[in-house]
């Protein structure tokens, strides 16, 4: 550590590599807590959390017993064990007994992404509710046609403030918190909607997982969907870097005939960009071309295309990676499967067996570089390798099913909650040495 850190000063590692092998190294080693807890006031299963996208500080959760609570993850609120033990107890609870409050389940809890004046909730009793965090009242309602299974919000909007909702209809509402309306629904599914991701690349498009097995993608701003993912459309591995295939292309398009490009087929020549590539202007090539741009196009409600399914059951859980170039789902069907977003390409990863719920959604969980990806798994959550899809680490801690995960980016810690009614914090391992080592420097540095 210290050598690496000596390394750093001297330049002979860059700073970017220098952070991600010390974040890398707090994943790999962690465990579960012994100097945070959680105190959870629910009396019911925990089935949504999220730590707020500004401060990454104040934790939000939500559970069956139709109560929400928020947590201070950076501040305690009381000491045990000689001090050595933080206490974490919510500074504020909604339940059944608030006159605004859920009367069902809360089977979805997330912060308003701009900052944690407001956070959003979905219940099974139909409604989805916009809170006020400061006077804990409701400043918005939404009457929805069913059990609501899962909101999302996009961190990247600007242009709008679009709630995505999925419900056991077979329909996707966008709620409006603007306007307090309806901004319009998205029709393609043929089942309940379990799950829903905003695009980490565009704000305009969200994808949604069915009980149908569909995973579709959305453009909210035209009619229809313009990509359903096929579990039979597959490319092995991750995709080709940009300038490997720029390189490929360039070399195939080339003859051997003292450098001219030329067709030998069809006699016809290649046109020139100012790159240096060329293209074949040939009937072929555009009807190609026609092809390709129809494939993009929404592949209408009764052809074989828009029956697509990604998952032989009901779509689960959806997590989308932080550069936008990757999706991974999960299934009824126990299955995981990392889709290329760009292509809709299954990898064909084989992550290794495991057994997940399939009466519920499952919140997924992403490290911050992509290596490892968290799945609850019945009692236990699972850290794969994104590309191997070996099983790095398994988390046990939970005495029941664990339902939601989220891992906190800015201080390397991973959030658990399962049917047990608690909320668990694994943290990274700290040497003993490394603490003196800091409580002496502290010491012959203070005045």
């Amino acid at each position: 550590m210290w050598k690496e850190i000596e390394s750093r000063e001297s330049g002979k590692i860059r700073p970017h590599r220098f952070a991600n092998r010390l974040k890398s190294r707090r994943v790999a080693s962690l465990q579960l807590s012994n100097t945070k807890d959680i105190v959870s006031p629910h009396r019911g299963s925990v089935n949504s959390l999220q730590i707020d996208l500004t401060e990454g500080r104040y934790l939000l959760s939500g559970a069956s017993d139709a109560s929400t609570a928020v947590f201070d993850v950076l501040q305690p609120q009381d000491y045990e064990g000689g001090g050595l033990i933080a206490k974490h107890k919510s500074i504020l609870v909604v339940d059944k007994q608030h006159e605004q409050g859920h009367k069902y389940a809360v089977s979805t809890a997330i912060w308003y992404p701009i900052d944690t004046g407001l956070f959003i909730t979905g219940s099974y009793d139909h409604f989805i509710k916009v809170w006020d965090t400061n006077s804990t009242q409701v400043v918005m309602n939404f009457k929805m046609p069913g059990k609501v299974y899962t909101t999302a919000m996009s961190p990247l909007a600007t242009s709008h403030m679009l709630i995505a909702a999925g419900t056991e209809d077979v329909q996707v509402r966008l709620c409006d918190i603007a306007s307090g309306a309806f901004a319009h629904t998205l029709s393609g599914h043929r089942d309940g909607v379990m799950t829903a991701q905003w695009s980490a690349s565009s704000e305009w498009v969200l994808v949604t997982g069915g009980c149908d097995g569909a995973i579709r993608f959305w453009d909210i701003r035209r009619a229809g969907c313009f990509r359903v993912l096929d579990q039979s459309h597959s490319q092995l591995g991750r995709r080709p870097p940009i300038l490997c295939h720029a390189t490929t292309k360039a070399s195939t398009s080339k003859s051997s005939l003292g450098g001219q490009s030329t067709s030998a087929k069809t006699g016809t020549t290649l046109g020139k960009f100012p790159n240096g590539n060329g293209t074949k202007k040939s009937s072929l090539g555009r009807i190609l071309g026609k092809t390709s741009s129809k494939q993009r196009l929404h592949p209408g409600m009764m052809s074989s295309r828009d029956r697509a399914t990604a998952h032989y059951g009901a779509v689960t859980g959806l997590k989308v990676t932080e550069d936008g170039m990757y999706l991974l789902s999960a299934g009824s069907d126990s299955r995981l499967r990392l889709w290329d977003v760009e292509s809709g390409w299954n990898t064909l990863v084989n992550f290794e067996t495991v057994r997940l719920q399939t009466n519920k959604a499952i919140q997924l969980a992403v490290s911050q570089e992509s290596d490892l990806v968290f799945v609850p798994c019945m009692t236990a959550v699972k850290a794969f390798d994104f590309w191997s899809g070996k099983t790095s680490m398994t988390f046990r801690g939970h005495f029941e099913n664990v339902n939601c995960c989220w891992f906190s980016s800015h201080d390397q810690e991973l959030y658990t909650g399962g049917n047990d009614r608690q909320i668990l914090v694994w943290s990274p391992f700290v040497s003993h040495e490394m603490e003196e080592g800091t409580a002496q420097d502290r010491d012959s540095w203070s005045d």
